[in-house]
């Protein structure tokens, strides 16, 4: 009996604990903002204006030359702070893989320094791939709702961006599957709504660079985009040649660059340059010309018909 009593007595405190926990960081992250209240914070489309400043916040599918990319497509100054599939709780734990590496001036600036600043018209975040362990062992959605309420405590008018990301190209699920149903039930299920969730947060636009190149190479593997044949023309080669699966190349980064610019500015990326510099200023591999006006048309179709973007539908 009396072990039972001290059993019970455990349990009991253990659950006072986990509710102390939890209310002292807030409203729950497993509460999603309704669903009907979600699609609301969209309804009204942002006006259209070029951010003079921008700050990433991220990993190597951020990388150094896309953020480059877009300053040159946007006219831009930028900041960034990266790390090895760095998740956004080891970002705000200082905590970062490859930190030291990754962080290069003149682009690097510390992130709490940077966010909290309110130097910057738009912010933006992104989470580790796999995304599903990033939610499931750090915290996605108390991460970016940790992030926002530090941005919106020094700058409430900011902008603030998720940036939707894709898998492995040998993903077992198979890649266009995972994003046709990771965007809905992860990013949006499981990251954002929670996040915005707390009232500090307000609302967060997302950057949809997972369905542009969804959309995209579906188009290329149709034949109709000159000079690109299929999915792996997107993405890198490894040190020895072999395919990269996840890390995208130049024609890749010019793609997310042109899906950022679409976004954050709200205006037509068709007729923008296409022949650009990598960040350490040598030419980018660039698209022919008339690839480059079809990524772009693909791009503007996309983010026009995604609420959640923040552009007039």
């Amino acid at each position: 009996m009396r072990i039972i009593l001290i059993l019970f007595l455990l349990i009991a405190l253990g659950a006072a604990f986990w509710w102390w926990r939890g209310s002292s960081r807030g409203p729950s992250m497993t509460d999603p903002l309704a669903i009907a209240e979600f699609r609301t914070r969209y309804a009204e489309p942002l006006s259209p204006k070029r951010p003079a400043a921008v700050f990433h916040l991220g990993h190597s599918l951020v990388g150094r030359d896309m953020p480059a990319m877009l300053s040159q497509l946007m006219g831009n100054r930028y900041n960034s702070q990266l790390g090895w599939g760095a998740t956004l709780d080891q970002h705000w734990r200082n905590d970062v893989p490859g930190f030291g590496v990754e962080n290069r001036p003149p682009a690097f600036r510390a992130a709490r320094e940077a966010v909290g600043s309110g130097e910057y018209d738009a912010i933006v975040f992104t989470e580790m791939v796999e995304l599903k362990d990033a939610i499931r062992y750090h915290d996605s959605a108390r991460a970016l709702a940790d992030w926002a309420g530090l941005a919106r405590a020094s700058r409430p008018d900011a902008r603030l961006y998720l940036y939707e990301t894709w898998h492995r190209l040998d993903d077992a699920a198979g890649w266009l599957q995972r994003l046709d149903s990771d965007l809905e039930t992860l990013w949006i299920d499981q990251v954002l709504r929670p996040a915005m969730t707390r009232p500090e947060v307000g609302t967060i636009y997302v950057i949809p660079a997972g369905q542009v190149m969804a959309e995209l190479v579906r188009r290329i593997e149709a034949g109709e985009v000159p000079g690109l044949t299929r999915r792996e023309d997107l993405f890198g080669l490894n040190a020895d040649g072999t395919q990269d699966p996840i890390h995208i190349n130049d024609i890749g980064a010019y793609v997310v660059a042109l899906t950022h610019f679409a976004v954050l500015s709200g205006e037509s990326p068709v007729g923008l340059p296409h022949e650009l510099l990598r960040a350490d200023g040598t030419m980018a591999k660039a698209p022919n010309a008339d690839a480059a006006r079809i990524i772009q048309q693909v791009v503007w179709e996309v983010v026009r018909g995604f609420p959640m973007s923040g552009l007039a539908q």
